[in-house]
Formats: C-alpha cells, sequence, structure tokens
C-alpha cells in the first residue's frame, strides 16, 4: 500500500512529527487540533476540541485508513483524565460511526501499570485499581480494544527531547532528587515515540496486523538519581540532593506511582529499532555531546 489517508486527533508534538514521517511516501494527513495554526504545512487541518460530543462527527465522511489517537488531559484533575481520555476515545468511536478504518492507535500510559514497588512489567502486567487518573486511561484504553475495531494501544514511558524541557532546567540548576530512596524511572526519546507509531502503521497498510498493546519504553530503566546525576555530570553543574518531589495535589508528576521497571520486548519484537535506545544516548543527542 503506497499511500493512505491518516487521522491525527490531538495532532501535538508526537502527532506532527509521525504525521510528517508519513507525508514523505505520499501519505495523506489530517490533523485536529484546537489552534490549528499549529499543525505542520501539509497537513489538512480540522478545527475541533476533542473532549467535546460531537466534535469528531466529521470522521465517518472522511473515512480514514488509519487513525491515531494522541490524547491529553483537560486539566491535571482526575474529571480533567476523564475528558482527555474516556471522552475523547468515546467522540472518536461515535464519530467513526459505521465507518471501520484499517487501524488505530491510541498513545496511552505506563501509568496504568499497578507496579509500585519497582518491579518489572510486561504488556500483560496487572493495571492499577487505586489510581484514579490511571483508571481513566485505562478505561479509555478498554473502549477501544472492546469496541471490535483492529486497533494496538501503545503505553508510552516518559516521553522526551525537547530542549529546555523541564528535567533539564531543573539539572541545570543543581536541584538533583535524593539517591535514596531509589525510584525507577522510564523514557521514550520523542523521535522514537513518533516512530514506533509510524512503524505500527505502516506494518498495517503492509497486511501485517499490528499486538493490541504495546510499552511504549527504551531499553533502559534507571534510577532517577542516576539520570540526573549523569545529567550533571555531562552538562558541569555542581549540585545537591534535596528532594524537589511532588505535593499531595500534583498526582501526575514523578511519585511512587511511577516507581517500576518497564520491558519493551514486545515493541523490539516488531523490528522497530530505537534511534536512542537508553537515555544516555538520547540525552546526548540533545545536550549536542554526539
Amino acid at each position: 500500500m503506497k499511500s493512505a489517508t491518516v487521522l491525527f486527533i490531538g495532532c501535538g508534538d508526537i502527532g506532527s512529527r509521525a504525521g510528517l514521517a508519513l507525508r514523505a511516501p505520499g501519505w495523506e494527513v489530517h490533523g485536529v487540533r484546537r489552534d490549528t495554526a499549529r499543525l505542520p504545512a501539509g497537513f489538512t487541518a480540522h478545527a475541533a476540541d476533542y473532549t467535546r460530543p460531537g466534535s469528531l462527527d466529521f470522521a465517518a465522511a472522511l473515512a480514514p485508513d488509519f487513525v491515531v489517537l494522541t490524547c491529553n488531559p483537560f486539566d491535571r484533575s482526575e474529571a480533567g483524565y476523564r475528558a482527555g481520555f474516556e471522552g475523547g476515545m468515546s467522540n472518536l468511536l461515535t464519530g467513526l460511526g459505521a465507518h471501520r478504518p484499517r487501524h488505530i492507535v491510541m498513545a496511552s500510559s505506563t501509568r496504568v501499570f499497578a507496579e509500585r514497588e519497582g518491579g518489572w512489567v510486561d504488556e500483560s502486567s496487572q493495571l492499577s485499581t487505586e489510581d484514579a487518573w490511571a483508571r481513566a486511561i485505562i478505561d479509555a484504553e478498554a473502549a477501544l480494544l472492546d469496541s471490535g475495531h483492529n486497533a494496538s494501544v501503545v503505553r508510552f514511558a516518559g516521553i522526551y527531547g525537547i530542549p529546555g524541557g523541564r528535567l533539564l532546567s531543573r539539572v541545570s540548576r543543581g536541584e538533583l532528587c535524593p539517591a535514596e530512596p531509589v525510584r525507577y524511572t522510564n523514557r521514550i526519546h520523542r523521535e522514537d515515540a513518533s516512530g514506533f507509531i509510524v512503524h505500527l502503521l505502516r506494518m498495517a497498510a503492509d497486511g501485517t496486523t499490528p499486538g493490541r498493546v504495546y510499552i511504549g519504553a527504551d531499553d533502559l530503566p534507571a534510577a532517577r538519581f542516576e539520570v540526573e546525576s549523569w545529567l550533571a555530570g555531562q552538562m558541569g553543574i555542581e549540585y545537591d540532593t534535596r528532594e524537589v518531589g511532588p505535593g499531595a495535589a500534583e498526582p501526575t508528576r514523578h511519585n511512587t506511582a511511577g516507581h517500576r521497571r518497564c520491558r519493551n520486548d514486545a515493541l523490539r519484537g516488531t523490528g522497530y529499532e530505537l534511534l536512542y535506545p537508553d537515555y544516555r544516548s538520547g540525552y546526548s543527542a540533545l545536550l549536542g555531546l554526539d
């Protein structure tokens, strides 16, 4: 299949990068976001708030071959997560009506896992029953996977790669987390997050049905302090180890809910080759150290 129509809903940085990669071989790319002025040139723009009922009702007439949903919470409250993930998915499935795309990809999060003690997880690991914010994402996943559509959910770890991001800014001020207790983190460079979405769409276009669930993470889970102290060394920053952790009202920040190590065997099994297989390669490129 040399060309196809793909609809990116919530077309921010990851969707834009994936769409640009697909336009090169001639795919027709449509992007949905509130501010369509921020879509790349060459995308067909659809101004819509995907959290609002009826906002995606044009999808049935468009009849895209592929759909990618990259949800974000409407705000950081539980209700905001429900609106962004569960509401967005409901509006998409309603908007598609009787149309059946060849494949739908949902960008999800490793937050959905129940593990909080630093253990290993894979796609079959237990999901959270206690984290209400995670449950909003889990319910959106379930709505898609139970819908009868050909679909994949990619549970992405922390996506990084934006110059001057929050972590780099904090480390540049010499503010690192404490070495103890150890808190594992998982991540994936934004080029690999978008690249893996493109990889799955190309698999489907070529007639290979992707799996239902993937973990989108690089090869190397690592302790937060390991990552931050390495970055400080690369940047020539002297640091202290005072805690810069989240408050109780900030459930989406680094906390024990993210204390796990993610296996990416299923991702690797598709044949996708990570551009940045660990934090050292990814941050070295970002810092211009290569």
